[in-house]
């Protein structure tokens, strides 16, 4: 009985020690993850800026933020994200004019957005590259590229589809930088890759064997890199030229223009960031979401056939639910042909 006692008191101080570092891991990435959610809502506040000022070709930089009923500086102090407006109730301090409520759903989305790929980043690796300061392994620096992608993506999209919604704009500092962002950033993960990752082989029936157990799995057709970056670079161009295809057979039909340039614009910097297949599930998703809701507008006589709808809108939010489980829905579409 005693020696039963004495094993058990000599396991007790191993298990609270990995206990106690496995509490300090989660409380290192639950750290992680709130900043991330603070880092987001400041990109949000930016957002907001973005969004107000680029449509009208203004500055972003000056002047500084001020109500838009008395034109009085807003102060720092309810400037604070999400939580002025709540403080305020929606309104000015000084003049009482009402404030959209676009400001704290856009600055929320945007920390969601950052705690979501937060949370997303530290699940996939071992917890201890994040809290030991050890090497990461290589596949952390393709996450670490995916997350870069997946946080400039999100804010570029949440912030095109309410400018889009509001103005029918798709402003090129947003398209078309974001798509040279994306490729830029494809590029570094092409400088990470391992030896004959990402290559593509030409395989043939039966590979050939030598001593040694070596493989010769194929002739390489392009490395690594090449088909990375190439295939990025395919992918940009064919998304974005079939919206001008398209665009280009509605106005031969119908006479008169459907899909506008931004569109067009739009899934290069989709298809930029996530690839082709992911950017036509966005397509699809917007198209499909975008005819709902024109559907419902003229169910209620609030809409024509001929009603300039905000597709862009949609196909951001295609662009986004891509972002999120795209992979996982386009596996299970594979998976059924």
């Amino acid at each position: 009985m005693k020696a039963k006692q004495g094993k058990e008191l000599r396991v007790l101080p191993h298990l609270l020690t990995v206990a106690a570092t496995y509490t300090g891991h989660m409380s290192l990435a639950i750290w992680v993850e709130l900043a991330a959610f603070a880092i987001g809502l400041l990109f949000g506040s930016f957002l907001n800026v973005c969004i107000a000022r680029l449509p009208e070709h203004r500055s972003i930089v000056k002047p500084g933020s001020a109500c838009l009923g008395c034109g009085h500086p807003i102060r720092w102090y309810d400037n604070v994200p999400v939580l002025s407006w709540l403080v305020l109730r929606g309104k000015c301090r000084d003049c009482g004019a009402g404030i959209s409520w676009r400001y704290p759903f856009v600055e929320l989305g945007v920390g969601l957005w950052f705690l979501y790929f937060a949370w997303k980043f530290i699940a996939f690796g071992n917890s201890s590259e994040w809290t030991d300061f050890q090497k990461p392994g290589p596949y952390v620096y393709n996450e670490m590229q995916f997350l870069a992608s997946a946080l400039i993506l999100g804010f570029l999209l949440i912030g095109l589809m309410v400018i889009d919604w509001r103005t029918h704009k798709l402003p090129d500092a947003f398209t078309l930088t974001g798509t040279l962002i994306a490729f830029v950033l494809i590029c570094c993960r092409a400088v990470f890759l391992g030896p004959r990752e990402y290559d593509l082989l030409l395989k043939g029936r039966n590979p050939l064997t030598s001593p040694g157990n070596v493989v010769d799995r194929g002739n390489v057709i392009l490395t690594g890199p090449e088909h990375l970056v190439l295939g990025r670079l395919l992918a940009i161009c064919a998304a974005a030229g079939l919206v001008l295809l398209i665009r280009w057979l509605y106005l031969v039909v119908r006479k008169r223009e459907g899909l506008g340039l931004g569109d067009a614009k739009l899934m290069a910097l989709i298809a930029g960031f996530l690839g082709f297949w992911p950017a036509m599930l966005a397509l699809f998703l917007g198209v499909v979401l975008c005819s709902v809701y024109a559907l419902a507008l003229m169910a209620r006589g609030r809409a024509s056939a001929a009603t300039r709808l905000p597709l862009g809108s949609f196909l951001c939010v295609g662009g986004l639910v891509a972002a999120v489980i795209g992979p996982a829905i386009i596996a299970w579409y594979s998976s059924l042909l």
